[in-house]
């Protein structure tokens, strides 16, 4: 088994303050992850104009476009981001969920793209991302195998470098939805790498995962559950992600060849409890 890529995602919850998401990366770092990932939208494509101009109380006033703005970051907050990285050591990119994003993140010469599950059916996206052909891993919540088997399709006909990861689209997702099951099936079915991207708030999932040969773990951070945001509930404090990436790195080590043979200091065992061999 080899070294699994374990995956911080910050998503939004850095609440557009660029101080949080730097102690989240701080965060990551103590603990041992190989990359932090953001998200990057270009609100006036996401999101309707009717939406936008919607009530929703937040800390950035009482609109829906107010709450969307105060958690964007802008190039200068980016270029920041892209500093504090190199100088800490640790990957970083981010799931687009536009082309205009995704041509935005072109500047930085990310070593990864990433797929969120909501533009598995976003065709034109698709398309833009693999013709990078960077690695790209794919998240699969809220789809089926015919919606999987068109993106696999574009990145291969594209011959981008991909990795599946299998997902459940629920924020928190209670375990009996979560069908650990597929990592094999989907590794089988299209012949490549497949991580999980866990949404729950408990650490075992992302365990069994990597025990089911799960290739790459992605989890929400925060640093407290409590603070303001969609997906703070669904994220793991740094004391859960610790221990989370503790146990993952264990597995390379005690996961063995499946070959059963003697193992060193058995055979002395053996000599000693086996007396009618004697």
């Amino acid at each position: 088994m080899k070294k699994v890529f374990v995956i911080a995602e910050i998503g939004i919850n850095h609440n557009g303050d660029l101080a949080l998401a730097k102690k989240l990366i701080d965060m990551a770092v103590r603990c041992n992850c190989d990359a932090v990932k953001f998200q990057k939208r270009s609100i006036e494509i996401v999101y309707k104009e009717e939406e936008l101009n919607s009530y929703r109380e937040s800390p950035w006033g009482k609109t829906f476009r107010e709450q969307k703005e105060g958690l964007e970051f802008s190039k200068n907050e980016y270029d920041e981001i892209n500093k504090y990285c190199k100088t800490n050591k640790i990957e970083w990119f981010a799931s687009a969920w536009d082309i205009q994003s995704l041509k935005f993140l072109d500047a930085y010469n990310l070593k990864y793209n990433k797929v969120a599950s909501a533009m598995l059916t976003h065709i034109d996206f698709l398309e833009e991302t693999a013709s990078r052909e960077k690695y790209t891993f794919i998240s699969t919540g809220m789809s089926n195998y015919e919606i999987i088997d068109k993106a696999v399709s574009i990145f291969k006909n594209k011959n981008c470098p991909f990795e599946l990861m299998h997902s459940v689209s629920v924020y928190p997702c209670p375990e009996e939805l979560l069908n650990l099951h597929l990592i094999k099936k989907i590794a089988d079915r299209y012949k490549c790498k497949v991580g999980y991207s866990g949404h729950e708030p408990s650490l075992s999932p992302s365990i069994f995962a990597v025990a089911l040969n799960a290739s790459s773990i992605e989890r929400h951070i925060t640093l407290d559950r409590s603070m303001y945001g969609s997906d703070q509930a669904a994220s793991i404090e740094e004391s859960g992600l610790r221990e989370l990436v503790s146990i993952v790195r264990k597995f390379p080590h005690i996961y063995g060849n499946a070959e059963k043979n003697f193992m060193e200091g058995e055979e002395k065992v053996a000599k000693k409890l086996r007396y009618w061999e004697k």
